[in-house]
């Protein structure tokens, strides 16, 4: 029977997919390190080969952020992440301890959904890929419907260098005909171990709520603290590089500057000589009416998009061809509060507080709001300073001194390199980690006995002559004295 539905067509091909991954994961778990480990090689290879065509494609399919810096992307996603985890344990014994006499054997999940967003389409399938094949894992991808073309290009080629490599066929594939029942079909079906999920809050809403086992990540939402004692002019310099790659869309990217008082003038002045540009209250008024869309979400409008194109999309007719960065004063925290909310555009909301326990507060509040165990930077040079808010704000990663959207994903810190950061529970997600093959891995665990049920019975200061031990008397005697003693102490 034709199908002639495309909900009844997607679901069919994610069963098909699905059958084939379980064929392939049959071989893939037998295969040893060393197959792996050539196959993700061949992976990389074939990413990093590919990094410029597939920058491109991802542009123009979804016209979000630059080509250019996509190619940083897709080589971070594969050459950046292969280096990363090239040298890692993950197949068969990973660790013995002959003092402790503890074995650690590293289990494949099994096969992965891999949910793959329109910001980074082709880095984040490199990524993916990389880490679930390295933990000898399958994956099957469910692509955004307005980046399926560039995914599937990037998935092909991919398959092809692994399958080359000597990877079983199958293993890595994705979904053509992009639908939501598919993309149900594929986190639900049985067949699937793992999900891991980058996308929008409902897409990760919907994969915890699926019935397996989801590892997604929330909002970014960070705001970005430029203390007194920070060099100023390398903190607007980093803030505005960081905001300007790949025109925002990195969920680590800063969503706003705080700083205090007698900060404020000299943050305006550097961040207007660095190519910024600053907001008058009509100018802020009009952006902020783009910013979201009726329903509170993001405006796919400005995701992505240049600030040339920003300003003419909301009539801002002052801001020059030349500006770099949009940013507005901002006071308020809230849901209706378009600049307080995650932008992933070059766009910056700017709160000025009165004193350091201010900042704070409100760095608290912003989170609170939207991106709640994500990132938070901070340009600081005072240490105590930096201590003092690390133990305090909300978030998995606390970043000093670097860009907010390639230091938290590893590229300029020495954080583990990743393109699906967790947010842990304070942020609704299953781990806080930057994900990467450990987190898709099970470790069975293997104990020798140590100790005889007559050393715990000393330990516990019982004591049972050996003429009781086999009719029971032993083990009521043990209840007895557990009583005598709880009574004692009661008295």
């Amino acid at each position: 029977m034709e199908l002639i539905d495309k909900d009844l067509q997607s679901i069919q091909e994610v069963r098909n997919l699905l059958k084939e991954a379980q064929k392939a994961q049959e071989v893939l778990s037998t295969f040893s390190q060393c197959q792996i480990d050539k196959i993700i090689k061949a992976i990389a290879d074939a990413g990093a080969a590919n990094a410029e065509k597939l920058a491109k494609m991802a542009n123009e399919e979804t016209t979000f952020g630059r080509w250019q810096d996509k190619v940083i992307k897709n080589i971070f996603g594969s050459k950046g992440i292969y280096e990363a985890i090239k040298d890692q344990k993950t197949i068969g014994i990973l660790k013995e301890n002959k003092e402790e006499k503890t074995l650690d054997i590293g289990v494949p999940a099994g096969i992965i959904a891999g949910i793959v967003p329109s910001t980074n389409p082709t880095s984040t399938v490199m990524y993916k890929t990389l880490i679930s094949i390295k933990a000898g894992s399958c994956i099957v991808f469910s692509p955004h419907p307005s980046a399926k073309n560039c995914i599937k290009e990037t998935v092909d080629i991919l398959a092809r260098a692994a399958e080359a490599a000597g990877c079983p066929k199958g293993a890595i594939s994705t979904i053509t005909v992009p639908t939501l029942q598919a993309t149900q079909e594929l986190m639900k079906h049985p067949n699937t171990k793992l999900i891991l999920a980058t996308g929008g809050p409902a897409m990760v809403k919907s994969a915890y709520s699926s019935g397996t086992p989801a590892i997604g990540v929330g909002a970014g939402n960070g705001p970005a603290f430029i203390d007194k004692s920070a060099d100023l002019k390398m903190a607007i310099k980093r803030i505005i590089d960081s905001k300007t790659f790949d025109n925002g869309t990195i969920c680590a990217s800063e969503q706003s500057i705080i700083a205090e008082k007698c900060m404020e003038d000299k943050i305006i002045a550097e961040f207007k000589a660095q190519g910024g540009y600053y907001l008058d209250p009509q100018e802020a008024k009009q952006l902020g009416n783009f910013i979201l869309r009726a329903n509170g979400s993001m405006n796919p409008q400005i995701v992505g998009k240049s600030v040339e194109h920003i300003a003419k999309l909301a009539g801002l007719t002052k801001v020059p061809s030349t500006a770099r960065v949009l940013m507005a004063k901002e006071t308020g925290v809230g849901h209706d509060v378009p600049f307080s909310r995650e932008k992933l555009a070059p766009i910056l909301a700017f709160y000025v507080e009165e004193n350091v326990d201010a900042v704070l507060k409100k760095s608290k509040e912003i989170l609170d709001l939207e991106g709640k165990g994500h990132t938070f930077s901070m340009h600081a040079n005072d240490e105590e300073l930096v201590k003092r808010f690390a133990l305090q704000i909300p978030a998995s990663r606390i970043l000093i001194n670097t860009l907010g959207s390639l230091g938290g994903v590893g590229g300029t810190t020495n954080l583990f390199p990743a393109l699906t950061l967790g947010c842990g529970a304070i942020g609704g997600s299953s781990s806080s980690n930057n994900i990467g093959p450990m987190d898709l891995i099970n470790i069975k665990r293997v104990a020798y006995g140590v100790k005889e049920i007559e050393t715990l019975r000393q330990e516990a200061g019982v004591s049972c002559s050996s003429s009781n031990i086999g009719n029971g008397c032993c083990e009521n005697s043990l209840v007895d004295e557990i009583v005598r003693r709880i009574m004692k102490e009661l008295i």
